[in-house]
C-alpha cells in the first residue's frame, strides 16, 4: 500500500502476522456460540468521542442517552440534551457499531469539540460518567500521550474493570504509548486492512492485544454523508461491536471473559 498506515498496524500486516498456538483448551469457542444471531440487543455501548449525529441513516435516530461535557470557570457542565457531531468521529464510530451491532443501545457522550480538540478533564468526565450511569461497553478512539493524566485514567480503567465495564480504546496512531489504551485492563486495538468486519487478530505482544479493519474503512459522516477513513480509531467501533453482540447474548460475561473468547475467535488462532 502507498499511503502511510497507523502505528502499530505493522503487526497485522500478511508477513508479520504471528500463529498463536493455543495454550488451554479454546477450540470448543465458536463464532456461532459467541455471537451468532447476536444484535446488541439490551446491551448499552458508550461512544465516548465528538457526539453522535443521531439523524445520519446509519444511525437511525436511536441513541438512548446524550450528555455533553465542557469546561467552564465554575467548573464541569454536563448537558443532557440532544447534540450533533462537532467534527464527524463520533458519527463515524457509532456507524461501525450500529452495523456490528444494530439493536444495541448507543451513549452519545461529547468530550470532544471542532477538529477532534479536547482536554483530558473531559475526557475523564466523560469517561466516568458512562461507567456510573450503566453503560456496558464504552468505546474510546481517543487518547492522550501526557504522562500527568495517567493515574486519573488508571483509576478510571480499573473502576470499569470492577464493575464489569469493557473499554475498548484505539491505539495511538502514531509510535507512542496514549492512556488509556496501554492498560492491561483495556482492549486496546490497532488496524489492519482487510476488508471484513467480523475478522480481528490478536497480538501475543501487548500492549496493542487486537487488530481490527481500520484502513480504508467506510464510515458515515455527519448531515447524511459518507466518507472513507483510515485510523485506530476506526478499527476499535469493530471490536465495541463484537464485544456488545457477545455481551448480548452472553449477558454477564466478565472482561477477562471477553478477551478469552476474542482471543480464541481470533483469526490467527490455530486450533
Amino acid at each position: 500500500m502507498d499511503q502511510k498506515l497507523p502505528a502499530y498496524s505493522s503487526q497485522f500486516a500478511p508477513e508479520t502476522l504471528p500463529a498463536l498456538l493455543p495454550t488451554m483448551p479454546l477450540g470448543g469457542i465458536t463464532a456461532d456460540w459467541a455471537w451468532g444471531g447476536a444484535t446488541g440487543a439490551g446491551i448499552r455501548v458508550a461512544v465516548i468521542d465528538s457526539g453522535i449525529d443521531a439523524s445520519h441513516e446509519a444511525i437511525g435516530g436511536r441513541v438512548s442517552r446524550f450528555v455533553q461535557i465542557r469546561e467552564e470557570s465554575e467548573g464541569l457542565v454536563y448537558e443532557t440534551e440532544p447534540h450533533g457531531d462537532s467534527c464527524g468521529h463520533g458519527t463515524a464510530c457509532a456507524s461501525i457499531i450500529r452495523a456490528l451491532a444494530p439493536d444495541c443501545e448507543l451513549y452519545s457522550v461529547k468530550v470532544l469539540g471542532p477538529g477532534g480538540s479536547g482536554r483530558a478533564a473531559v475526557f475523564a468526565a466523560g469517561l466516568r460518567w458512562a461507567i456510573e450511569n450503566g453503560a456496558h461497553v464504552c468505546n474510546l478512539s481517543l487518547g492522550t500521550t501526557k504522562r500527568d493524566h495517567y493515574a486519573v485514567f488508571h483509576e478510571l480503567a480499573d473502576l470499569a474493570y470492577f464493575r464489569n465495564v469493557a473499554l475498548v480504546a484505539a491505539a495511538n496512531n502514531m509510535p507512542q504509548p496514549s492512556f488509556p489504551s496501554v492498560y492491561a485492563s483495556v482492549l486496546s486495538v490497532a488496524s489492519h486492512d482487510v476488508d471484513d468486519p467480523h475478522l480481528f487478530y490478536a497480538n501475543p505482544n501487548p500492549p496493542v492485544e487486537y487488530g481490527a479493519h481500520g484502513i480504508n474503512v467506510q464510515v458515515a459522516w455527519p448531515d447524511g454523508g459518507w466518507k472513507t477513513v483510515t485510523g485506530n480509531s476506526f478499527a476499535a467501533p469493530h471490536v465495541s461491536g463484537l464485544v456488545a453482540s457477545l455481551l448480548s447474548k452472553h449477558p454477564g460475561l466478565t472482561v477477562p471473559q471477553v478477551k478469552v473468547i476474542l482471543w480464541a475467535l481470533a483469526a490467527n488462532m490455530k486450533h
